[in-house]
């Protein structure tokens, strides 16, 4: 039982809609509206229909060793509903909770596809899960079965007592535990009928995703996607990358994490696009570029981290056929998109979304952009900007109207926090979700990324945004990274101190302080000037976030007055 004609075509008219309007904006979000479904399987009803006949290649995975695999839409199609057969030959029914705990590698895909036929709830897991992180999941996510490399199998040992029952364990390649026998073969799922029919058909609130957040600042909270939010939710993403049927995008990101879902599965498939996949076990700035040329990549997504490591090699002697460029996770530093628009001729697009959300916020192609800005409001999305009492402002924290009454709740927002409904009326209270995010407008509508609810700070009664001043200390070229916040101040109350990670070749000194402090104060308004900076690693989230809570903890516990310890130096 899948979609009624109906149903598809309302998600088909919606996403032609965007890529007609893909370079505009304002017409685009004047004219979109959520598609309304009664009953749709992302996987049975759109991908399977697009897959038939289609020898185009979904996606496309490079190993190490420059290898390939390539499976086209037919085989994706077929592969996926011979997976879903064998999962429900195991038991496995609508509903269950399957932890996957894979990397970028065919069987996730696979796998991914046949979770959604077959009405299963995938819970995403990244393999750098330590045990703590493995029990919680098991624990707070109900676990029922989990899908993991065989070289990870002793990492589930002992953890069926945290779960609600017996856990059904699949491995991928040869088990490497003494309890091989426990693990059923991923590869006996090519025995399978390659035809799967589901008994009953797919409500678009039905659960579908559960994300355990990185938390920056807490435990990580369990956001829950349906049938609807990511798989449909996700046609605002499709059009802020600005991808096109035949594209072949690369995401730079890694299983576990919803900007991978977003890029390398949902957005790309929902546009017909080929999913690009580079499988290296480190990151080397020469072998990312070389790939953009071989293979063509006409769209790349990446963290500020990779474009960052990118600008260190000459940009100008790799000849890519790059056509959009975009950045998420956090915002990138002008300097950045500086100089790869200098070398490509392509401006990086920011973007702005959240795990409990598709994205929101974007510069997509053929707009005016702005430095330091993340765009405007994407189709599907009414933003709003609320100051502390709730009242609109040009600066607040950044809020989604819920009862728009020609978009009414957007459709890329979770259903929840599935373990906490407490939480859940905390952040989507008086007709509005609210991100934890602030930022500021222009009267262009514009907005600027300003930082976390909880990051920004006030010093001698100033408001001082982490982020403005981060964005200068990355212009030194001594600062590989860097992080600020306050430091206590008997007379200031708070002072920004900065937290700096060195680039190669750059001692940690009081030579290279001096340069820092004289490169910001040149920079920054005398309220908002560096006035302490220490040499560090920064401490980070599985996902690569930076954990600025655990820096401003150990900044509030320290003595005053504060006197310089090993590494840090102060500013007159």
């Amino acid at each position: 039982m899948t979609a009624t004609t109906d149903d598809l075509a309302r998600f088909r008219a919606a996403r032609d809609f965007l890529i007609a309007h893909r370079t505009d904006q304002d017409g685009a979000c004047a004219g979109f509206r959520w598609p309304r479904l009664t009953q749709f399987n992302w996987a049975l009803d759109h991908f399977d229909e697009m897959a038939r006949g289609n020898a185009q290649p979904a996606l496309v995975i490079e190993a190490e060793d420059g290898t390939r695999t390539v499976a086209s839409f037919e085989r994706m199609s077929e592969r996926s509903s011979q997976v879903a057969c064998w999962l429900q030959g195991l038991g496995l029914a609508r509903g269950d909770r399957v932890l996957l705990m894979l990397g970028n590698e065919l069987p996730l895909w696979e796998t991914m596809l046949a979770c959604i036929k077959l009405g299963l709830v995938m819970i995403p897991a990244t393999t750098l899960l330590s045990r703590d992180d493995l029990v919680d999941r098991f624990m707070r996510g109900r676990v029922r079965a989990v899908v993991a490399a065989g070289a990870d199998a002793a990492r589930f040992d002992g953890l069926d007592v945290h779960a609600p029952g017996p856990v059904l364990r699949i491995a991928i390649g040869p088990v490497a535990t003494q309890a091989q026998a426990a693990w059923a073969d991923f590869a006996d799922s090519h025995a399978a009928p390659g035809r799967f029919v589901p008994t009953v058909p797919t409500r678009p609130d039905e659960p579908l995703l559960l994300y355990f957040t990185s938390g920056t600042t807490s435990k990580p909270k369990l956001v829950q996607h349906t049938h609807a939010s990511y798989p449909v939710g996700h046609l605002s993403t499709l059009y802020w990358l600005g991808l096109q049927p035949g594209d072949v995008h690369w995401n730079i990101s890694s299983p576990g994490w919803a900007k991978h879902a977003w890029s390398c599965f949902f957005a790309p498939w929902i546009g017909g696009a080929t999913v690009f996949i580079l499988q290296t076990p480190r990151f080397d700035p020469r072998r990312v570029l070389r790939t953009l040329v071989d293979s063509r990549v006409t769209t790349l997504c990446a963290p500020p981290t990779v474009w960052r490591l990118l600008i260190q090699e000459k940009l100008a002697d790799w000849p890519v056929q790059l056509r959009e460029a975009m950045s998420a996770g956090e915002p990138l530093n002008p300097e950045v998109i500086e100089q790869v628009r200098a070398a490509w001729g392509l401006t990086i697009r920011d973007g702005f979304g959240q795990t409990e959300t598709t994205a929101q916020v974007g510069n997509p192609p053929g707009q005016a952009l702005k430095f330091g800005s993340m765009g405007r409001p994407l189709p599907g999305y009414r933003v709003l900007l609320l100051d502390p009492e709730g009242r609109p402002a040009d600066e607040g924290e950044l809020c989604l109207a819920l009862d728009d009454p020609e978009l009414g709740r957007p459709l890329g927002l979770m259903a929840g926090y599935a373990d906490s409904a407490e939480r859940t009326a905390e952040v989507m209270g008086g007709g509005v979700y609210r991100t934890g995010d602030v930022a500021a407008r222009d009267a262009q509508g514009y907005i600027t990324y300003v930082g976390r609810a909880d990051d920004v700070f006030k010093a001698s009664d100033y408001r001082i945004s982490p982020f403005e001043l981060e964005s200068v200390l990355i212009e030194h070229p001594a600062v590989a990274e860097a992080a600020v916040v306050p430091s206590p101040d008997p007379l200031k109350l708070a002072v920004p101190k900065a937290f700096v990670t060195l680039a190669a070749g750059h001692a940690a000194d009081e030579a290279t302080a001096r340069s820092i402090f004289e490169f910001t104060r040149q920079r920054l308004a005398a309220y908002k000037r560096i006035r302490r900076l220490q040499f560090a690693e920064l401490p980070k989230t599985i996902s690569g976030k930076i954990r600025r809570v655990e820096l401003r903890r150990a900044e509030a516990g320290r003595p005053l007055p504060a006197v310089a310890g090993q590494g840090e130096f102060f500013d007159s």
